[in-house]
């Protein structure tokens, strides 16, 4: 998988941009505020169709430019794909539309079309922060690897958002109405959590394999799937089973809080080093080299499940790391087909041949292969 074209139009700094991306690594030099994250956000936005750095489309806008336009054309083994993301202002706030060869799509058909693993510095926050960040993290990964995935969590969501409401509002409860909100729940949710554990299972075998050649075996890293709802076996008979005896247990409860306490909203993503829990014991170092494991396995997985390499973005996160981390980094995700890097200064870790961008006040040039 392969980005041939980037053409920007309207978005953050950039009035206009074209650039041809080459194969292999692209590293973007420059000073701070010059516009290098916001090409891998643009990047990002062609596989996502979100933002990486704010949950507002008015923000990607250029000032005063009425939408910001982002265009891309990639090779793919299914042959060669044209993205658009649009972001328009409107009486109403923002409109974002989707292309797809030049016809308009719904998100869920433009979802994954390009798939890219994002590496920036809120995700060194994956390992301490809150719960919120990894069940983030895993929905990112799956809705661009399963469309199934993404289409189960826009209705989970919807049950819920419909439940709470019920429970929030209404003064006497429709028992019949909390039963249908209660089915469509247990059988989104139940799908959700057999491709949540599915892939936990696979990136904590990658992980662990990672962190090895990162820590030298100093330490094991261990991921698991924390789901709210424990069943026997990953299974949807299970699961939906579990599920369901889960709900009548605290239907008081949620009657009494006003709120859905149970299922997948409240899953978790555990990450210990040598069987103690990162987040309480890990130091910063720790944790980084954790966090690091853990994206190069999401990126492995991506890679093996689809036969095809995703890009990879790395938005100034080698700045962070010591020389011997960042290379190993490099290393550990192998023989990427694609990989996008921003820094503020050269990084000493780079492989032979990669592509060099000097990026001053939203204009790229090329530089010089490096040796």
């Amino acid at each position: 998988m392969q980005l041939t074209r980037l053409a920007l139009s309207g978005f953050r700094n950039y009035a206009e941009l074209e650039i041809e991306p080459e194969p292999g690594l692209n590293v973007f030099v420059g000073a701070n505020a010059q516009g290098k994250s916001n090409l891998l956000e643009a990047i990002a936005m062609l596989g996502t169709g979100k933002s990486f750095r704010t949950s507002k489309d008015v923000d990607t806008i250029r000032y005063g430019a009425d939408a910001a336009v982002i265009g891309g054309e990639a090779r793919v083994r299914a042959g060669s794909v044209n993205l658009a993301c649009t972001v328009a202002k409107s009486h109403a706030g923002t409109r974002k539309t989707y292309t797809l060869n030049g016809s308009g799509v719904r998100y869920s058909n433009f979802l994954g079309k390009l798939r890219v693993v994002t590496f920036v510095p809120a995700d060194l926050h994956l390992a301490g922060g809150p719960p919120s960040l990894r069940r983030a993290f895993l929905n990112v990964a799956l809705s661009q690897e399963e469309p199934r995935y993404y289409r189960e969590l826009v209705r989970y969501r919807k049950a819920l958002q419909q439940k709470n409401a019920l429970l929030r509002t209404a003064t006497t409860i429709d028992p019949e109405l909390l039963a249908i909100y209660d089915r469509e729940l247990v059988d989104a949710g139940t799908q959700i959590m057999l491709a949540r554990h599915r892939f936990v299972e696979a990136i904590a075998e990658a992980g662990r394999a990672a962190h090895a050649r990162f820590s030298h075996g100093a330490e094991r890293l261990d991921a698991g799937y924390e789901s709210n709802i424990v069943f026997e076996r990953p299974d949807p008979h299970a699961i939906a089973a579990a599920f369901e005896a889960r709900l009548q247990h605290v239907a008081e409860s949620e009657r009494a809080r006003k709120a859905a306490v149970a299922g997948p909203h409240r899953d978790d993503l555990s990450l210990a080093l040598d069987g103690h829990s990162l987040a309480a014991y890990g130091s910063q170092g720790q944790q980084r080299t954790a966090v690091l494991a853990l994206k190069v396995a999401e990126y492995v997985v991506l890679r093996e499940r689809s036969l095809e390499a995703p890009l990879l973005l790395l938005d100034d996160v080698l700045s962070e790391l010591d020389e011997e981390r960042a290379g190993a980094f490099l290393a550990g995700v192998g023989d990427y087909e694609q990989a996008f890097v921003t820094a503020t200064q050269m990084p000493g870790t780079l492989p032979q041949r990669a592509r060099t961008y000097v990026v001053r006040n939203a204009h790229v040039d090329t530089g010089v292969a490096a040796c």
